[in-house]
């Protein structure tokens, strides 16, 4: 049974990404392009490493630090984001 809630949950994760990676052909902006990717991708991520937590529960130290790690830099990462669009251009 864990074995099927860990490929499902890895099965999932790769869903996202290829899911993510879909908008970037269409023709809106790049800051929604950017944003769908990154919440596809962090959603993704996160699902394949509960996944493998699952599979490998004597790992657990560092698959939540790799947990916590892509929660924290994927949202840092959207506010530098929004800040450097929102200034116009001015980085000084």
């Amino acid at each position: 049974m864990i074995n099927v809630l860990s490929y499902t949950c890895i099965g999932v994760g790769i869903f996202f990404w290829f899911w993510g990676t879909f908008p970037l052909l269409g023709k809106r902006s790049v800051l929604f392009k950017l944003h769908s990717l990154s919440v596809a991708d962090t959603l993704g991520s996160m699902s394949i490493i509960i996944g493998l937590l699952l599979k490998r529960p004597g790992e657990w130290p560092l698959l939540i630090l790799g947990l916590i790690s892509l929660a924290i830099w994927n949202t840092v990462l959207g506010y530098v984001l929004a800040y450097c669009s929102s200034s116009g251009g001015n980085y000084e």
